[in-house]
């Protein structure tokens, strides 16, 4: 039952490093947010922690293995359990729900996210995936359903803060800030060397084992290039990338003036959540403040695509369009997984990745059908290499 003056939330991978944080955002603002479904994939003990603490309305466990384990630890409750990836996609469009947050990993957040659109509600977009996808799709779906996508990435949160007020004004640039991950300063002869240990320890940030491996490669700064373009109507050319070590700034603005807009924060995720799920107010927090009198300097430099082409594969991806940045993120996700389980080097990801856009049949103009094919084509490809 809704809770008048109160905003109810759906969030789909609430186990992970996004979902555990959005818990958080609530549990600091009790009288601001509700939670109406809670899912996860397989962490079953975790959602089940969860349900218990936060009484949501519905839970749902994607692997339907482990639904009679969900449904007999929360038997006691008034929680209904749902099992299975269709269950996801139907939650989204329960009534009460007035935000859904999209922190699903991967192409499997796509579906849920448009079933949320269509049956009208807010997007809290942690999902990048769903936007490097079908950027093209989602936006024409959250226009003709009045929609409104909200950026919990950090980058893309600080550029749409950055925008506040500035509707009639053009942009000249988006500047997204990349913090050059662990290995910034390596060379091509260290980075064939790295192991999963040292790419799973990123110096600023605390996130998912997949999104870590990602910001070690710079793929996910070139995601968010690709998502930035659909999110502010900005074509790649007028998107840069500086590498910015203290993620203090996390992304900025240039205006056709030359004036440049710039968000400031600590790397903490609950910031940009919190505005997403707040926006257009700011809520206090208790979260850490910026202490400008230890931060010491805040430097810059251009990324190296030499060194990281994955940043390069994503730009010309976003050139070519149609289906070819579906191709990179499927195959990319392969490539992750791949390299989680020790199966393939750091270096191998890049060549593996630039070998899919080469091999991949290309379509220009790709349906929702055309997303799934490519997906599962590119996945079966990728994994035979392997």
């Amino acid at each position: 039952m809704k809770t008048e003056n109160k905003r109810v939330i759906a969030i789909l991978g609430s186990t992970g490093s996004i979902g555990t944080q959005t818990l958080q955002v609530v549990e600091e603002h009790p009288e601001c947010f509700e939670v109406y479904a809670i899912t996860a994939k397989s962490s079953v003990d975790k959602l089940i922690t969860q349900a218990r603490k936060f009484n949501p309305e519905a839970v749902v466990i994607a692997d339907e293995t482990k639904y009679e384990t969900l449904k007999e630890a929360l038997a006691d409750l008034p929680i209904k359990v749902y099992a299975g990836y269709e269950a996801i996609c139907q939650i989204v469009q329960s009534e009460p729900i007035d935000v859904v947050v999209t922190a699903m990993v991967g192409f499997s957040g796509l579906r849920p996210t448009i079933e949320a659109i269509k049956a009208g509600k807010a997007i809290a977009l942690a999902n990048k995936e769903t936007m490097v996808v079908a950027g093209e799709l989602i936006t024409r779906l959250a226009d003709e359903h009045k929609v409104p996508i909200l950026p919990v990435d950090s980058e893309h949160s600080a550029i749409f803060q950055c925008l506040a007020g500035e509707q009639h004004n053009r942009i000249e640039k988006l500047i997204l800030t990349a913090s050059g991950g662990p290995f910034r300063t390596f060379t091509p002869e260290q980075l064939e060397k790295v192991t999963k240990a040292q790419a799973l320890k990123h110096p600023n940030w605390s996130m998912g084992a997949k999104i870590t491996i990602d910001s070690a490669t710079m793929m996910n700064k070139g995601f968010e290039v690709m998502e930035a373009k659909w999110l502010f109507g900005i074509e790649a050319k007028d998107i840069e990338v500086v590498v910015h070590p203290q993620s203090v700034i996390h992304s900025m603005v240039q205006f056709s003036d030359g004036a440049v807009k710039a968000q400031l924060g600590t790397p903490d995720m609950r910031l940009p959540i919190m505005y997403a799920l707040s926006y257009p107010t700011r809520l206090g927090s208790s979260f850490s403040r910026l202490d400008f009198g230890t931060l010491g300097e805040l430097t810059f430099e251009k990324p190296n695509m030499d060194i990281f082409p994955n940043l390069r594969h994503a730009y010309d991806a976003l050139a070519m369009g149609g289906n070819m940045p579906c191709v990179v993120n499927a195959a990319n996700e392969v490539c992750v997984a791949a390299f989680l389980a020790d199966r393939i080097k750091f270096t191998d990801m890049s060549r593996l990745i630039e070998r899919a856009m080469q091999s991949a049949d290309f379509t220009i103009k790709p349906t929702l059908d055309d997303y799934i094919a490519t997906d599962s084509e590119v996945r079966k490809m990728a994994e035979n290499w392997i």
